[in-house]
């Protein structure tokens, strides 16, 4: 018989590595958990703020914003189908006063969601509207987030509905569509029209 040679194990080594290797996986998951905190709460910051300049590009007059709650029922209530793409609704005040609402919409352009902001005053005049973001053609759909486009809906009438004009020649309470880009130039102003809807419901139940 051959002798065979005996593997002595040093449980106390063994445990001290296990130790250590389990405190450096520790460590680094704390320092990773620490630098994914840091890092969200700065990127929430950055978007807020974000927010909150586009909210005050399409409603000038306004220094501060409180969100509106209860925005799923009254869209539901205000515009029906179109409930689906209001985002967020958010009253804006100065001095305490408030002097209108922004409306973030996100209806479906030609290549997919356009994401629209639009003001509107207390007295029932769209203040402006801004492109947060969109997926439309280079040089056609993209061309909303132009401000030539943008400011025909400025000092539109809030109350009534905005319609969207082919080869040119808008008035009153119309826009005309951008060239070759109809379907984008529709969305853009269905979402306006329902930002106009939803100001017409809170509105009208402030009266």
């Amino acid at each position: 018989m051959s002798d065979k040679t005996k593997v002595q194990i040093d449980w106390k080594t063994v445990g001290r590595l296990a130790l250590i290797l389990f405190i450096i996986t520790a460590v680094a998951a704390l320092l990773l958990a620490l630098t994914n905190s840091v890092t969200k709460d700065a990127i929430a910051k950055q978007t807020e703020e974000k927010n909150i300049e586009a909210r005050q590009m399409v409603l000038p007059e306004a220094v501060d914003f409180e969100a509106v709650p209860g925005v799923e029922d009254i869209a539901k209530e205000a515009v029906g189908d179109n409930a689906n793409i209001v985002a967020e609704v958010y009253a804006g005040y100065k001095d305490n006063q408030l002097v209108g609402y922004t409306v973030k919409t996100v209806p479906k352009g030609y290549g997919g969601e356009v994401e629209t902001l639009t003001g509107i005053s207390t007295d029932g005049q769209v203040t402006g509207i801004t492109i947060l973001s969109n997926d439309e053609t280079a040089g056609l759909g993209a061309r909303a987030t132009e401000t030539t486009f943008q400011d025909q809906y400025k000092g539109l009438d809030a109350t009534q509905e905005i319609a969207v004009v082919k080869g040119g020649g808008a008035s009153g309470n119309q826009i005309n569509a951008i060239t070759g880009a109809t379907i984008t130039s529709k969305a853009v102003t269905l979402g306006v029209n329902t930002s106009t809807q939803i100001y017409k419901a809170i509105a009208g139940g402030q009266k």
